[in-house]
């Protein structure tokens, strides 16, 4: 069974389809700025993404494979992110 996470909910090991980029309400500019820095950064609808490696202070950043690309985001920036999980 698969459902649908915020990526800054993903934990490590955890795999998945992006389904949703940013908000789609974009009430402030600076949300409007991040998601086009994430569309930039390939964190595009369809892409496959595995969360690699969480920092040991509170999980943040998190480190990530987005198709063959690994990225580290904060997880503040990866909650504009939704993903399908893939079922464990």
């Amino acid at each position: 069974m698969t459902h649908t996470i915020k990526l800054s909910q993903a934990r490590c090991g955890d795999r998945g389809v992006i389904v949703q980029v940013g908000d789609q309400s974009h009430h402030q500019e600076h949300e409007i700025e991040l998601e086009r820095r994430l569309l930039e950064l390939g964190f595009v609808e369809g892409a496959k993404v595995e969360l690699l490696h969480q920092g040991l202070f509170g999980g943040d950043p998190i480190a990530m494979k987005v198709d063959n690309m690994r990225v580290a985001l904060r997880r503040r920036e990866a909650a504009s992110l939704l993903i399908r999980c893939d079922a464990a």
